[in-house]
């Protein structure tokens, strides 16, 4: 029996989030491609009133009985610029869809064609995993090992540094035992352990990207915000209201903020929570989002990496998907599309995971490999290899009596992900903007774009960014077999 990842991350994220998010999955067409907030949905906050009363009218007709309670906005401002709005009791039994929610959408379509403008929407999960985890699970390396891409000489020690902003799990403690993250500076101590004193799932994620920025581009002022602490996940709302809510100054932004997270949408419409986040953006021109494609292995448009093509956020946004493990082609795993923008190494990159320290940690693996690729490719993919088995698949088994693999970490390991192509394609923006003194992320990001010779890629042209430290790996040749 394979594994189901969407399942098994759908029971994961759930779980994180406890009591105060209820999930669905929403589809398109037969499959499930994203989770959302049940019982609720968003509508900007100068549109909340009307969008209460419409839907509370329309209930009424439906439902009868009293809907002023039922059906009501649960805050008076945000700094997102949305509300989110009640429409219905979450009910835990029932995973794929909601009722409520596909009403309310329902109800007010009248009023959105009225007003020529969407004005609700779900309230989209953003993470780092949900489906494809990342690529693959972390697997342990030897301390002795250099990173992979190795660490760059520093260039030039004049005028203000690069700063970018990360925006992932945070950072684990005493992060620093790794010499070249010495310009790393988090925003407080993550917690790693369970209660079982086992290393949690993505805990090391936001540690892993900040090691890749500052190995790439080791003159760069790198700042971690732990924002994505239940599972790697957000809703959208949430991540909107953080973003705008203290995370970025009030004066002068980054010169790049890396997020390596997102999700598709219903219709790949974009994002409602994130709309006065990116209208924001482009008030700050100073400042370029570096979004990562996601791990879908599809041209489904993920948010807010799709924003890379959108007409009215042109040159804000660098989505980056993931090559494989010898550069010549895309990895398995990666999203791709017209709105990817560029593709950098992204399957078998080693970096820093936990600290180094004489006691090293136990990880147990969440997922099972699977006997083939699960997307057709016919090479030596993280899918297969290296083979083990996890936790939650074998809970989805109904086997919590099984033996499950077990690991153990002292400092660095080797993963996989469009989330950790994005950190280096965020270390060359940087160093281009490092060495080509007075010229802002943006225009640095078009230049060094513009300067790329394109790759082929499955037949499709496309930019392909390649750190000068990055050591390529040989590719194996694996027949399909089902």
């Amino acid at each position: 029996m394979a594994p189901d990842r969407f399942q098994e991350q759908f029971d994961q994220i759930q779980d994180a989030m406890g009591e105060d998010i209820v999930l669905a999955a929403g589809f398109e067409g037969s499959q499930p491609m994203y989770l959302y907030q049940k019982g609720y949905v968003l509508a900007r906050a100068e549109d909340a009133g009307e969008v209460v009363r419409t839907v509370r009218d329309a209930f009424y007709r439906e439902r009868g009985g009293n809907q002023t309670e039922i059906v009501r906005a649960e805050e008076e401002e945000s700094p997102g610029g949305v509300l989110r709005i009640r429409v219905g009791e979450p009910d835990r039994s029932e995973r794929y869809g909601d009722r409520d929610v596909s009403d309310a959408l329902r109800a007010v379509e009248d009023l959105e064609r009225d007003n020529n403008r969407r004005m609700v929407s779900r309230n989209h999960i953003v993470s780092i995993a949900v489906n494809c985890c990342p690529g693959d699970e972390p697997v342990p390396v030897s301390r002795c090992e250099p990173p992979n891409p190795a660490v760059a000489e520093p260039y030039g020690q004049e005028g203000t540094p690069v700063s970018v902003l990360v925006v992932d799990t945070g950072l684990v403690e005493n992060y620093r035992s790794h010499p070249w993250m010495h310009r790393v500076e988090g925003d407080g101590k993550e917690v790693e352990l369970d209660k079982e004193g086992i290393l949690k799932q993505y805990v090391g994620h936001g540690t892993f990207i900040a090691g890749l920025v500052s190995a790439v581009a080791p003159n760069t002022d790198v700042t971690v915000h732990g924002t994505l602490v239940d599972a790697g996940a957000i809703s959208e709302k949430d991540l909107g209201d953080k973003l705008l809510g203290g995370m970025l100054p009030a004066g002068r932004w980054p010169d790049i903020i890396s997020l390596s997270a997102g999700t598709p949408s219903m219709h790949s419409e974009t994002l409602l929570g994130l709309e006065r986040f990116m209208d924001t953006l482009m008030t700050h021109p100073e400042t370029l989002l570096v979004a990562a494609a996601g791990n879908n292995g599809n041209d489904v448009r993920f948010w807010p990496a799709a924003y890379s093509d959108h007409p009215g956020y042109a040159g804000a946004v660098v989505s980056v998907g993931a090559l494989r493990k010898d550069g010549a082609d895309r990895a398995c795993f990666s999203n791709h599309g017209p709105w990817v923008t560029t593709y950098a190494p992204g399957e078998r990159l080693v970096s820093a995971f936990t600290a180094v320290d004489p006691t090293p940690v136990v990880y147990d693996y969440q997922h099972s490999t699977f006997s083939h690729c699960r997307y057709g490719f016919q090479y030596d993919c993280t899918c297969q290899f290296p083979p083990h088995r996890g936790e939650l698949t074998e809970r989805m088994k109904e086997s919590p009596t099984a033996i499950r693999d077990r690991v153990v970490f002292d400092g660095l390991a080797e993963w996989s992900g469009t989330s950790f192509s994005t950190p280096l394609v965020v270390g060359m923006i940087a160093n281009y903007m490092t060495r080509n003194t007075g010229i802002d992320s943006r225009e640095a990001a078009r230049r060094l774009l513009d300067e790329t010779s394109v790759g082929i890629l499955r037949s499709v042209p496309t930019p392909a960014l390649i750190p000068a430290t990055w050591t390529p790996q040989s590719v194996q040749s694996v027949p399909v077999t089902r």
